[in-house]
């Protein structure tokens, strides 16, 4: 009594101790990472770590997505599997071939004789078939949640690897500023050949237009071993300071690139939209026969390699203009920062490939385990061993090479870009430029408003004796405030 056969006792016949304890469980669970999120989002607001709480918030925006699609699932799915097509429909584009119905001849028996199933009520319509079993939904759900965790963890450990080895070069910041702040060292410039120099003789190493090949298989070669030196550091910092900060020497270059990191990793930590397209072009190819799980491996390996390949060559590509240029120089060597050396000229490409890659690599992993805790390592969605270990091997890979080469790499070489971040500034800094340009933009308004209503009354003394003036005060202020704020965080 008060069971459906295929469905499971309902729960009207379920003991009341046995659904208390379940909801106690679920609502811990839920309250301790709650908690948990909080704790930690008020742990790096005092710390002053402004971005990453950004990211925090953007990991619980994630999560409130996720707990909207298991309830938009959990709602429709009484009427998503009573939908009922043609069964011929249901035999193309499957994940695993369709086994014979004399192997399973009492399964399908059962499913048809049970008319209160979603097989049984379409069968009644003749030759039908649920458009979605509830088991496969439930499949989905899950996968869709584990892609989600999944992605999100290996993002904050990337970053946290990526940021530990970081913090390796602030002891050439501080060697840096010792070396400056030396008055022993206060001696007249003298002159120097650029090729002697360490920056030019291990990147440029007498390269020329004709080589250009050789300096992409160094490049190349260059990410997996040293790919980031103290000499590349000081070259880098020193073109840097020179192109938007000439004024300040004492610039710590090393806490705005961490700041710069931090804020880029609020943005790459979440799923946007055209992810979550590439998951359902992937769930649309993966057919049987096309081995689609594992050729889509090698794209986040080959656009990882591509990535750092290029970052090692923007480095040649400024010791090459300083060689080209000039054959001594006086005092230090300074290289120019420029859009010119990025793909598409805009430097910030580069982290939606790492993004990409970031998510692509979790997508993998997650993808992997889902199938193996859900069926078993025999699947046939799994593949043979032969495919199952070159995937694994590649999603380390590219998750040890991102954290400890391309994301150093990429928060070194991205400030060469001919603008700078909105991390330049402190917190409070930021924050009063921000009022700044609010205040200049309601003061621009007032004054425009004023001016036609003066235009309407036909004071044409108004028009000629102030427009001047009253334009060019507020324009001035947003125009500054543009400068410092939007254009100037063009990478």
């Amino acid at each position: 009594m008060g069971e459906q056969e295929g469905e499971g006792t309902s729960f009207e016949y379920t003991p009341t101790r046995v659904v208390a304890a379940v909801c106690t469980v679920m609502v811990c669970a839920s309250l301790a990472i709650e908690r948990f999120l909080h704790y930690a989002g008020k742990k790096l607001t005092k710390d002053g770590r402004k971005p990453l709480f950004q990211a925090l918030q953007k990991v619980k925006e994630e999560l409130m997505l996720l707990g909207f699609i298991s309830l938009l699932l959990s709602v429709c799915q009484s009427r998503i599997v009573t939908i009922c097509v043609d069964e011929d429909i249901m035999k193309h584009f499957l994940p695993c071939a369709l086994p014979d119905d004399k192997d399973h001849p009492n399964i399908l028996r059962h499913l048809l004789e049970n008319t209160e199933s979603p097989v049984g009520i379409c069968a009644q319509k003749g030759n039908k078939v649920p458009l979605l079993s509830t088991e496969a939904l439930h499949h989905l759900h899950i996968f869709i949640f584990v892609l989600a965790i999944v992605h999100v963890t290996f993002s904050v450990l990337t970053v946290i690897f990526g940021g530990a080895k970081i913090r390796q070069w602030k002891k050439w910041e501080i060697s840096i500023k010792e070396d400056e702040s030396d008055s022993s060292k206060a001696a007249e410039p003298e002159f120097t050949n650029v090729r002697d120099h360490d920056f030019i003789t291990k990147r440029f190493m007498g390269l020329g237009k004709r080589s250009e090949a050789l300096g992409w298989l160094r490049s190349f070669a260059k990410q997996f071993y040293g790919s980031v030196t103290e000499p590349d550091y000081c070259a880098l910092r020193l073109g840097f300071i020179m192109t938007h900060c000439r004024g300040n020497r004492k610039f710590n270059f090393h806490k705005y690139m961490m700041r710069a990191l931090e804020d880029d990793f609020r943005k790459v930590v979440g799923i946007s939209w055209y992810l979550w397209i590439f998951v359902i072009i992937f769930l649309l190819l993966n057919i049987d026969g096309w081995h689609t799980y594992f050729w889509i491996a090698f794209i986040p390996f080959m656009l990882l390699l591509a990535v750092g390949t290029k970052l090692e060559h923007v480095i040649i590509q400024l010791a090459h203009e300083v060689a080209e240029r000039h054959i001594a120089i006086e005092g230090e060597l300074v290289v120019k920062p420029s859009d010119e050396h990025f793909w598409f000229h805009r430097p910030k490409i580069v982290r939606h490939f790492i993004h990409f890659i970031l998510f692509q690599n979790a997508f993998e992993i997650s993808f992997f385990f889902w199938i193996l805790v859900q069926f078993g390592p025999h699947s046939c969605i799994m593949g043979k061993l032969i495919y199952i270990i070159p995937r694994l091997i590649i999603g380390a890979f590219v998750q040890v090479m991102c954290s400890y080469s391309t994301l150093p790499l990429y928060a070194l070489v991205t400030q060469m870009g001919s603008n700078f971040k909105k991390s330049m500034f402190d917190e409070h800094v930021q924050a009063g430029l921000i009022s700044w340009a609010q205040k200049a933009k309601k003061k621009n308004a007032l004054t425009s408003t004023t001016t036609k209503r003066q235009d309407g009354s036909g004071s044409s003394d108004g028009d000629g004796g102030g427009g001047g003036p009253r334009d060019s005060g507020p324009d001035a202020e947003l125009h500054g405030i543009h400068i410092a704020t939007d254009s100037q965080q063009g990478t």
